[in-house]
């Protein structure tokens, strides 16, 4: 691993950093595919919309410093802004934020040619709480709720789950966005008050548009599980995670994998239009 403090490379972390004691910042994760960064401009375009709202006023141009100086070509690239050393409360200190970059290598990085499969998928136990509106979908880096989710996954030997929230509807996976095969339509939850906003999910929809592929933004309830004949996940590592199993029961796999060869999800790149 390689790690970048403002195009600086490092090797700690100050003890006062608020994103230690607040978890005070956000963060995207990319995945870098023989040296380019795919979906470069929505990872840029939702930092911006993050710094933004967080008030995190920080130099980006400092992410493009940080890639030139790594000989990276393959492998996971994850861009932490934080607001830094502070004083002791919860108070913004009086500086720019401090932009981190770090690199993963991998030897080999699967180019997205194929879906995947993983398998059998179950509703969490645990909820999510309803979000402040001034952060809903923002990926900041307090990610306890995940971190909960993800250990009762483990503990029942899932790759990935559906989670559901305080309400009772669907939201999302541990770490995916999720879209939803019902009644012959496309559904993605309305992340209206809680879940992040991510990166694969925005350029699925986009490509559905382009193609006019309706897709409807709803809440689906948990009562309504049984409703779901396909599911699939996704994020910027994975465009397309299907279950072949929800909850014991067979699900189908071909309104997916169809899907996936309409949008051309093989193809990810900075910029995409359709031939």
């Amino acid at each position: 691993m390689l790690c970048y403090k403002n195009a600086v490379l490092q090797d700690s972390v100050a003890v006062l950093d608020r994103a230690f004691h607040y978890g005070d910042g956000c963060f995207s994760t990319a995945k870098v595919v023989n040296g380019q960064v795919q979906l470069w401009l929505r990872h840029m375009q939702r930092l911006e919309q993050a710094c933004q709202k967080m008030q995190l006023q920080c130099n980006l141009s400092l992410i493009a410093e940080s890639l030139a100086h790594a000989n990276f070509l393959n492998g996971t690239l994850k861009i932490v802004i934080s607001r830094g050393e502070g004083q002791r409360g919860y108070a913004f200190p009086q500086h720019d934020a401090d932009v981190w970059v770090f690199f993963y290598p991998s030897a080999e990085m699967n180019a997205n040619s194929m879906w995947s499969l993983v398998g059998q998928v179950e509703l969490l136990a645990l909820r999510l709480g309803l979000c402040m509106p001034t952060l809903v979908g923002i990926k900041s880096l307090n990610r306890l709720e995940q971190v909960m989710l993800k250990q009762e996954a483990e503990q029942k030997g899932l790759a990935e789950a559906l989670v559901a929230d305080v309400n009772g509807t669907i939201v999302e996976g541990i770490s995916s966005n999720c879209f939803l095969w019902v009644n012959n339509r496309w559904i993605t939850p309305n992340l209206g008050y809680n879940g992040v906003h991510g990166i694969m999910r925005a350029e699925i929809l986009a490509r559905m548009q382009q193609l006019e592929i309706a897709c409807f933004e709803e809440n689906l309830t948990i009562m309504q599980l049984t409703q779901i004949d396909a599911l699939f996940f996704c994020n910027a590592l994975h465009p397309m995670q299907i279950a072949t199993h929800l909850n014991g029961r067979a699900l189908q796999l071909e309104p997916a994998q169809a899907l996936f060869q309409q949008l051309k999800l093989n193809q990810i790149d900075a910029l995409w239009h359709s031939q």
